[in-house]
């Protein structure tokens, strides 16, 4: 299967809609693109303001669009929430998947690790990321908001798994090493990023993500040794 059927599996996966056709009508069209400048306007706010900042006033304001605008499309604040966690989560794996497949085309096979691991570390610098920091922050003690975010985690999670498995097939038998792998360098790089202003651009940042690099390695050079 090639790069781009694995992104458009991955991504249809996570979100049925994707690469639907657009609406034939231009109203309903206009309707989905304020809906859409909408709920970039809450990851924006959330970005820049944390969670806190996210309400439909705020984004109505800073989209430009009346209330009576903004109440047509999310009539609530949680309703507006839940659309800015869905899309930070469907983002996050597209950006992630259109920049690791271009650099895999670029360096080849053989790099697969690396790029893999790079790939993921530019990941988290991004938008998406942070505002998924900042609601996975406030899901700790916003039981509303945890309702909504947890679940959606978690489909993400099997969602990643389940196709990674299908589009890394060396990995097939070995599910688990694959997973403990994918697990090791988003946390390494979590920790990584909260400490990045102590660290700053230091050889203690280059050594961490040569390191995560060379681990993943080890864990799958373990999967291709023979059974005793």
């Amino acid at each position: 299967m090639n790069a781009q059927a694995i992104q458009l599996r991955m991504l249809k996966a996570m979100h049925p809609e994707h690469g639907a056709a657009p609406p034939e009508k231009w109203q309903q069209r206009k309707s989905a693109q304020t809906r859409q400048k909408l709920v970039a306007g809450g990851i924006d706010c959330l970005v820049e303001g944390g969670y806190s900042s996210l309400t439909t006033a705020a984004v109505a304001e800073r989209c430009g669009v009346s209330r009576g605008a903004m109440h047509h499309h999310f009539p609530t604040r949680m309703e507006l929430v839940a659309a800015v966690v869905d899309h930070v989560f469907y983002r996050h794996m597209a950006l992630f998947l259109e920049d690791y497949f271009a650099a895999l085309s670029e360096r080849g096979e053989q790099l697969l690790f690396e790029v893999a691991c790079e790939a993921h570390w530019r990941s988290v610098h991004r938008r998406e990321y942070t505002a998924y920091l900042e609601l996975a922050v406030a899901a700790r003690t916003d039981v509303e908001l945890a309702t909504h975010f947890e679940p959606v985690s978690r489909r993400f999670d099997e969602v990643w798994t389940k196709e990674m498995i299908e589009a890394f097939p060396q990995w097939e038998a070995h599910w688990d090493v694959m997973k403990l792998a994918s697990d090791l360098a988003s946390s390494v790089h979590l920790g990584m990023l909260l400490q990045e202003p102590v660290f700053g651009n230091s050889d203690r940042m280059e050594q961490l993500r040569s390191f995560v690099i060379d681990a993943v390695r080890r864990l799958y050079q373990q999967t291709q040794k023979p059974a005793d």
